[in-house]
């Protein structure tokens, strides 16, 4: 057992079969090697009886590595909490593209092997906290890891809104929404919607209107310590939301204020010896390879 990690957690998506075959595979692999293991108990009775079962702020605050079995969307689920504590994290890919998971879920044991023995690359990234304010009273907040998102509630229509930078007034806006979002994000919704990649090191926001009514409007890229405001016209309708990651919903009306900037928290996200940012964006957008 290496001195780097001692005690490890596992968290998974629940009820997925090819999860759950990957959660024993490596739980029983573990505690081979002599690791201490917990496992977060939504998944812990899918692996067996003989498991430590805790929940997701107890593998935070008692492990010293989380390994995430799953898709990105189960990472960044687990990253807005992990990211308070001081904990490495890696994932295991049971997902589509799976940008923030490296590890392949049927021959995780060689790669993971060197992790364990000290040897990977190791990235900080930030996350952003959304914080809607009525009549200058703090309502509701979250973090994303990936993005922010102002847009209308279930029903798809256009909603007006002004964009202040670190108080400054940048323009004022009629369209269906405004992404903002981390490095992280930028390979998600946001590139979607007509983004730019930003690399992981970067100290960044970006900024992409959704659906624009007017051709001049293009996705803006900021320092990463503006704050970010976005108010929402009283003559919008009432059914408006910010939604953090996809995950987590906070409601909006007409006449709020969003302040969306850089959380104090960063995870801690790990990956194997020579991880290379452009071959992951090579294989999972399609990419061209060398030519000689």
């Amino acid at each position: 057992m290496s001195n780097t990690f001692h005690t490890i957690g596992l968290i998974g998506k629940p009820n997925h079969d090819g999860t759950n075959l990957t959660l024993k595979r490596l739980h029983h692999w573990l505690i081979m090697q002599g690791y201490s293991v917990l496992v977060e108990e939504r998944v812990a009775a899918e692996i067996g009886s003989h498991t430590h079962s805790v929940d997701l702020l107890e593998i935070g605050a008692q492990c010293d590595l989380a390994i995430v079995v799953g898709g990105d969307g189960n990472m960044l689920g687990a990253a807005r909490v992990l990211a308070r504590f001081d904990i490495a994290v890696i994932g295991v890919n049971r997902g589509n593209l799976g940008f923030l998971t490296d590890l392949p879920p049927d021959s995780f044991e060689a790669a993971l092997s060197k992790v364990l023995e000290g040897e990977f690359d190791t990235e900080q990234r930030f996350l952003l906290e959304a914080e809607v304010h009525r009549h200058g009273e703090l309502k509701s907040s979250n973090t994303a890891v990936n993005e922010a998102v102002l847009h209308p509630g279930k029903i798809a229509h256009m909603i007006e809104f002004e964009v202040y930078i670190d108080e400054k007034f940048m323009y004022s806006q009629r369209a269906d929404g405004m992404i903002v979002s981390t490095p992280t994000g930028s390979t998600a919704y946001s590139l979607s919607a007509g983004g730019a990649i930003l690399t992981p090191n970067l100290e960044a926001i970006i900024l992409v209107p959704m659906f624009p009514h007017t051709l001049s409007c293009r996705p803006i890229v900021v320092d990463s310590c503006s704050i970010i405001k976005l108010v929402v016209s009283p003559h919008n309708g009432d059914n408006l939301e910010v939604s953090c990651d996809g995950h987590v919903n906070l409601s909006v009306l007409p006449g709020d204020e969003i302040i969306i900037k850089r959380s104090q928290d960063t995870l801690r996200l790990i990956h194997p010896k020579g991880h290379n940012y452009f071959h992951v964006l090579r294989s999972k957008l399609g990419w061209g390879s060398k030519l000689f």
